[in-house]
């Protein structure tokens, strides 16, 4: 029988010098994981499981390690729920060379080895043909397309966050010699040509949509194949990737070029496009955008809006839904984010919630107007930080409830994100609107006030700014008596609102502002409860020309994207590809006083703690032990030192 005849130690991309271990019945070899198609369909397996953990707090950067949400400590207590706090510490301008965050090049501080998933991509592409014929063709073709995908994803998630990296078209043999193993980085464009080719090979042998929806949700389909080509050639034409100077004299020792820093509009032709066949696709598999229509709960339209908005992020497997990752059923994000309505609560302990989002988040989101806060000039902007009763907002704040002027006169998206202090929390327990039902049947009212319960009871388990990412919760999660039960969801990795927006701004990048722009914009908002761009701005903005320029749609759309996917992974990345993440997140986190028990002490302004980024930092750093180890590598800009 013959063994295993693939190498891995690529010197430099994987830490150490293994021969594959697959061990069927305790025989390792290739033939025996592919004599059949029960073990090809084993390891087709194996290529899905490296896909990353999107939505789990410890091992998704783009959840803790972003702006939007904060803790208040690293407890141990949290341990269990969070996993690791490695990613948390991106925020604080940690990353480091000696034992990088999150570190998907080698493997280690919660980052797994993403060259290792390429390898088994490789293996299975390289190996499939020797199954039988009780692997019909059909399915094998589907298969090869699955993994081809896969593969794609995986160089893509390392070019994201390393810029140009090796391309690993197949997988050396053993008898390769050192100098074959010091493999070279590729310049950033060769990579995504490389990854949009696997995904163009792939799209003929991939169903449009899965039929046997008990077995195969989360498979990857004609709509996610689209959607990743067209996120990822938008990252390609994003002014991080697309002219940027800074990267001018990245050359390695062959003399390559690793990035072009010459701006190439074209790049937004391209993605523009590809931004449009995969909404067609995605529209022609039947995925429109989530509107909520649960027959069990007699709900008001306000409310209904509400959870519309809350729902397209939570609703397990919902029409606007492209692909979601069904092993990882965010029941963390849940647990960690789901407030203490009742003392009991408390005392049950089925939940810890620290997640807080930060004042900043909760100022990003539009008036009730459909503008910017600092923009809509019927909005006391000066005075936000006020507090007064409120009145004629019983859907979103109690009647005559003191809160924050910032939390009152809202667009819907600020009530379905966020739990505050005076907020109608819908569901979890109680599913009775407004106007409905007895006291104890009817919404929660949140009380983030000190020895309030959901307000800070003890020195752990609290919303550290006076806000809760209320989208984290999926409104049929409750309290029991012997804890928490919680609804599963799966964490949406993309869906068809973030195309949307994603046309929108290669179209308007391309060719500026335009009738089509405003529809696709219009149709998120129009869920929201917010009229057209255009009409907004002309109406209610110091601004109302804004959506007329590029520079100013830009604006906007950008604006737009952070509101509707808030929480959902996206702003993480956006930051970065904009290459604005040097100038948004240099500042203090602020928060309520938590420790406050009555209004005038609670609606008080405090500085959490500070938040810092480095140029350097819109790269992922290599390790110092891969460059000694593969003297050809070449280390990103501005991690030398």
């Amino acid at each position: 029988m013959k063994k295993i005849i693939f190498i891995i130690c690529l010197t430099g991309i994987i830490s150490s010098c293994d021969y594959l271990d697959i061990v069927p019945d305790n025989v390792a070899t290739i033939e025996y994981a592919f004599r059949d198609k029960v073990g090809a369909e084993k390891f087709l397996t194996t290529c899905y499981s490296y896909l990353p953990e999107f939505g789990s707090p410890g091992n998704d950067p783009a959840i803790m390690g972003s702006d939007e949400i904060w803790i208040h400590a690293e407890e141990p207590v949290y341990d269990a729920r969070v996993g690791s706090f490695h990613i948390n510490r991106i925020k604080f301008s940690l990353q480091n060379v000696s034992s990088p965050l999150f570190n998907c090049w080698e493997g280690g501080n919660a980052g797994r080895n993403y060259f290792m998933a390429i390898r088994d991509c490789n293996i299975f592409l390289e190996s499939i043909g020797s199954v039988g014929k009780d692997l019909d063709e059909a399915e094998r073709s589907r298969w090869i397309a699955e993994v081809k995908f896969l593969k794609a994803f995986y160089h893509y998630y390392l070019l994201k966050m390393y810029g140009p990296i090796p391309l690993i078209r197949e997988n050396l043999p053993i008898s390769a010699g050192t100098n074959e193993v010091q493999i070279f980085r590729e310049p950033f464009d060769e990579c995504i040509a490389y990854i949009v080719s696997l995904i163009d090979e792939a799209m003929n042998d991939l169903p449009l949509e899965i039929n046997n929806v008990s077995s195969e949700l989360g498979r990857i389909t004609q709509p996610i194949a689209l959607a990743i080509k067209a996120e990822a050639l938008v990252t390609a034409a994003s002014p991080l990737f697309n002219g940027n100077g800074a990267y001018a004299g990245v050359v390695d020792s062959r003399g390559t070029k690793l990035f072009n820093d010459i701006y190439d509009a074209n790049k937004w032709k391209i993605a523009m496009e590809a931004c449009k066949a995969a909404i067609d696709t995605a529209e022609a598999a039947n995925h429109r955008l989530y509107e909520f229509n649960d027959l069990r709960y007699n709900v008001t339209s306000e409310t209904k809006r509400l959870m519309s908005i809350r729902n397209a992020f939570g609703e397990k497997w919902n029409q606007e839904v492209i692909w979601g990752i069904p092993d990882l059923t965010t029941d963390q994000l849940q647990i960690l984010s789901l407030p203490y309505f009742t003392t009991t609560d408390i005392q049950l302990m089925g939940s810890q919630p620290i997640l807080s989002p930060s004042i900043e988040i909760a100022e990003m989101f539009y008036s009730e107007n459909g503008v910017p806060i600092n923009e809509d000039n019927s909005y006391a902007y000066a005075n936000r930080y006020g507090y007064s009763k409120s009145t004629g907002q019983k859907y979103y704040i109690s009647e005559g409830y003191e809160t924050a002027n910032l939390n009152q006169h809202r667009e819907p998206r600020f009530y379905a994100n966020l739990g505050f202090d005076g907020g109608i929390w819908y569901g979890n327990g109680r599913y009775k609107d407004i106007g409905q039902g007895t006291a104890t049947e009817t919404s929660w009212i949140v009380q983030c006030r000190q020895g309030n319960p959901s307000g800070k009871t003890q020195s752990i388990r609290y919303t550290a700014t006076g806000y809760f990412p209320k989208k984290y919760t999926h409104f049929e999660s409750a309290t029991t008596s012997t804890g928490i039960s919680y609804t599963r969801l799966a964490f949406p990795a993309i869906r068809l609102a973030d195309l949307y927006l994603l046309y929108a701004e290669a179209k308007n990048e391309f060719s500026g502002p335009d009738t089509e722009i405003y529809h696709y914009l219009d149709l998120v908002r129009e869920r929201a409860g917010l009229k057209g761009v255009v009409e907004s701005w002309a109406n209610y903005s110091n601004f109302p020309d804004k959506p007329s320029s590029k520079e100013g749609l830009r604006e906007i759309i950008r604006q737009e994207r952070m509101i509707e996917l808030c929480f959902e992974g996206k702003k993480f990345w956006d930051v970065r590809r904009w290459k604005i993440a040097d100038k948004l997140l240099n500042r203090k986190v602020k928060g309520w006083n938590v420790n406050g028990s009555t209004a005038i002490e609670y609606y008080n302004i405090i500085n959490i703690e500070s938040i810092q980024f480095q140029t350097k930092e819109y790269l992922w750093p290599l390790s110092q032990s891969a460059m000694r180890r593969n003297k050809n590598l070449l280390q990103n800009p501005f991690w030398e030192n």
